[in-house]
């Protein structure tokens, strides 16, 4: 009797320990739990508020931009890129760190960098198309590295850029500039090809005209200019070609055909002075013509 009331003594105090235990477990759960929750909140609170730190940053960078504090903007909106790459208003920064150099500053190695950064960082964004043509820009008219301005504008072909006639443009224009008249025409046909409808079309035939001219295919490049005369008699480029046509007459030696055009474009043609040269010039070596003789 004795041993079973002292397993049963033993039995009941089990269960008060466990009791015991269990309850202080669900407290501990509930604790951790309550820590966790303070954690997290904690964690978004802090993310929250440096989310508005740094759009205030940004903030303070467009606002230097607004006053002309030039240099201090650029700054601005690099070291928010610098600091936090990731933050939304990341690549509009970096982007407009390099818009206030190339356009304010005029520092254009820095802000064709910049613009790379941007493509590199953030290939997927309209920011990073917009970067590109800046880079591309940048390479052409400010450092006249024609080479890498074709680079340039034909990858924004390759993304499918709007404008896609101007863009075929420029990198036709490019190779013109590098003197590579037969690419540079090659380009030009490629634009009348893919984009008939554009308003570059006129020009555009008149180039690949001018093209012929500098190459000495001078009957090509007389039935060129009488093309755009023919399309576009209304364009300005309508003008400019048929000064085009007398140059190439006057170079096969057909002085009259030519002075005719010229003295047709008088009152006409928006270089007064090159066209009394021009005439001038030919008169003259008509007259010498007929002394020879």
């Amino acid at each position: 009797m004795e041993i079973k009331r002292l397993k049963k003594q033993l039995l009941r105090e089990e269960r008060k320990r466990r009791r015991r235990g269990s309850k202080s477990f669900r407290l501990w759960a509930i604790g951790l739990s309550l820590l966790l929750v303070l954690a997290l909140g904690g964690l978004a609170f802090y993310l929250l508020s440096l989310d508005e730190i740094r759009a205030g940053r940004f903030a303070r960078a467009e606002e230097q931009l607004r006053q002309g504090r030039y240099e201090e903007a650029t700054k601005s909106f690099r070291d928010l890129y610098d600091s936090a790459p990731d933050f939304h208003l990341a690549p509009m920064a970096l982007f407009q760190s390099g818009e206030t150099l190339n356009l304010f500053l005029k520092r254009y190695p820095e802000a064709l960098l910049t613009y790379l950064l941007v493509v590199r960082d953030y290939p997927d964004t309209d920011l990073a198309r917009e970067a590109q043509r800046q880079a591309a820009e940048i390479y052409k008219y400010r450092l006249q590295d024609y080479g890498r301005a074709v680079v340039g504008y034909q990858k924004l072909l390759d993304r499918g850029a709007p404008e896609g006639d101007r863009i075929q443009y420029e990198i036709a224009d490019a190779y013109f500039r590098l003197n590579n008249f037969e690419q540079a025409r090659i380009e030009f046909d490629s634009l009348l090809k893919d984009y008939p409808d554009s308003s570059l079309v006129a020009e555009v035939q008149y180039r690949i005209a001018v093209t012929l001219s500098l190459e000495g295919a001078l009957d090509s490049a007389l039935e060129a200019f009488g093309r755009v005369v023919g399309n576009w008699p209304d364009s300005p480029y309508a003008l400019e070609a048929r000064f085009g046509m007398a140059a190439v007459l006057e170079e096969k030696e057909e002085l009259s055909r030519a002075l005719q055009i010229l003295e047709a474009l008088r009152g006409r043609y928006s270089n007064a002075e090159a066209l009394a040269t021009k005439i001038d010039q030919v008169r003259e070596r008509i007259r010498k013509k007929k002394k020879a003789i």
